[in-house]
């Protein structure tokens, strides 16, 4: 079957949707018993299993039917495959783009040049894992013979926040073999606490950056390097390895401890269950756990083949996600997991979404007349409850959202108090909002009306485990490709980043700039 990349209001199913999300479709009438029971796909992990609940969801059987034409229509599995086939899918760059691969085959291998791309991520795996064995065991240690104890990564965007919040995600399941510590703002002080909060002799660095160029990071390094330095470490970098790519100024230097690879076919926002995630969760957690958060991600991007809706989440949350930017004009996202263990989760989505489907050109550089990607926000519940939920419930604007809760807590840790548990607790919690979001509630003083009809999903899964924690990664990964084939965008390349670096050079350069930007520059004393 030949591929056909057409603007998202060029297809028949477009008029038709248009026509259904006129229709007004009342939650309070909709949500019962029998629908949240039905209205669910779960994608199976073997053992475990992660569960995509959309009974609170403004979409009945019409609108279900729409979207099954829709995603026939729009090729979405065989594009889906197409890429996970390694076909060159990032056109500004011209690239394939080949995340899928780092943790499993999803279609077949994939070669290149006679080269077996899988065997390169398969190798860098091992290597990291024997890499992270001999430091575990005290066979790799800094130069004067210290065991590491800490690991510290430098690196800014995707090489800090998918790695961060799933380290952080997997602090309560997993006891840490090593501390991670993680440096990404170019801000001094970010740097400063971090490396006032460790031994600087018993801290292993990891240096990520796939270009080896990025201002940011190298600037982080060269402060990390005089620190170490003041501190009586006769070679600094010894302490250090460096993920990147094999063409880098990085790559293979030998006055680093070791280098691991990464190739221009996993972006940035990806590259968690590449090496960059790889290296500092196996030597946080063990090789054993990061091969748990793989298989459970590798299971997701399975389930993503299925043409199906009720045989594939990630694809039923996507196609649900644009009936409501671009049929019921919502133009947000809210991402709740009820689980404080999920506190960066939100932040990486951010990235992940917004830098990838925020275009306002399609894939072949012509401008869309329609809205593509929303707004993501978040924060954990029940802190966000107490925060910006106001809005949520009786702001002027209808905002989607995307719970994700968990049946059992990591740790096993809780308490009984006034006839219920803490982890009971915060799951009622859970369901009272999306009751609440959903229904409202009457009142004769206005300042207490509720309006409802808030439409919200659920995501949930029996505990947070590294299996579920990736099969999570894979779900959203596999929702934002989903939506950018939808709306016809090329949804791995980032020039919105591109242009504040550029200026950036100028302001520090000493050649002529912008009036305004000189006196703005002067203000701040960047020159």
């Amino acid at each position: 079957m030949s591929l056909e990349y057409k603007n998202f209001d060029t297809l028949s199913s477009y008029r038709d949707l248009a026509a259904a999300g006129k229709q007004p479709r009342s939650l309070e009438t909709m949500l019962d018993a029998k629908r949240v029971e039905r209205y669910e796909v779960k994608t199976d992990l073997g053992t475990e299993y992660l569960a995509y609940n959309y009974a609170a969801k403004k979409v009945d059987e019409n609108v279900l039917e729409l979207l099954q034409s829709l995603a026939d229509e729009a090729q979405l599995a065989e594009k889906y495959r197409t890429l996970t086939q390694g076909e060159v899918m990032n056109t500004g760059e011209n690239r394939k783009v080949l995340h899928h691969l780092s943790r499993g085959e999803v279609s077949g291998p994939v070669t290149e040049d006679g080269k077996d791309l899988g065997a390169f991520y398969r190798n860098q795996q091992q290597r990291i894992a024997t890499f992270t064995q001999k430091v575990h065991d005290g066979t790799i240690t800094t130069p004067e013979g210290t065991r590491f104890d800490t690991v510290v990564q430098i690196g800014i965007g995707g090489s800090d926040l998918g790695p961060r919040a799933l380290y952080l995600a997997l602090e309560g399941y997993a006891t840490p073999k090593m501390k991670a510590r993680f440096i990404s703002n170019v801000d001094p002080d970010d740097a400063a606490v971090v490396l006032q909060n460790i031994n600087p002799q018993s801290s292993l660095f990891i240096l990520v950056s796939k270009s080896g160029t990025t201002q940011e990071t190298l600037t982080n390094e060269a402060l990390v390097l005089g620190v170490l330095e003041k501190a009586g470490i006769q070679q600094p970098r010894k302490q250090m390895i460096c993920v990147t790519s094999e063409t880098s100024p990085l790559a293979k230097n030998s006055e680093y401890l070791d280098s691991f690879f990464i190739d221009d076919y996993i972006g940035g926002r990806f590259s968690s269950t590449s090496a960059v995630g790889g290296a500092v969760l196996s030597l946080a957690y063990g090789p054993e756990v990061f091969r748990d958060l793989l298989d459970g991600a590798h299971s997701a991007d399975l389930a993503a083949l299925d043409p199906s809706l009720q045989n594939n989440p990630a694809m039923l949350d996507a196609l649900i996600g644009v009936f409501e930017r671009n049929f019921m004009n919502l133009p947000s996202t809210a991402i709740l997991p009820y689980s404080q263990a999920l506190s960066r989760f939100p932040a990486h989505l951010q990235q992940a979404d917004m830098e990838s489907n925020g275009k306002q050109v399609n894939r072949f550089g012509k401008p869309v007349s329609y809205v593509t990607g929303p707004v993501i926000f978040g924060e954990p519940g029940t802190n966000g409850q107490h925060s910006f939920y106001q809005l949520l419930h009786q702001g002027t604007d209808i905002i989607p959202l995307q719970f994700i809760g968990f049946l059992k807590n990591q740790t096993g840790m809780d308490t009984t108090f006034e006839g219920s548990t803490s982890q009971q607790k915060l799951n009622a919690n859970l369901v009272a909002q999306i009751a609440a979001f959903a229904l409202g509630k009457d009142d004769d003083n206005a300042n207490k009306h509720f309006p409802g009809e808030r439409p919200s999903s659920l995501l949930y899964a029996d505990k947070l485990t590294p299996r579920v924690l990736g099969a999570l990664l894979a779900h959203f990964e596999n929702k934002i490709m989903f939506q950018g084939f939808l709306w016809n965008l090329n949804s791995f390349d980032q020039e919105g980043v591109q242009l504040g670096k550029v200026l950036t050079k100028a302001v520090l350069g000493a050649g002529e700039i912008h009036p305004a930007l000189q006196a703005l520059a002067e203000k701040l004393g960047a020159r």
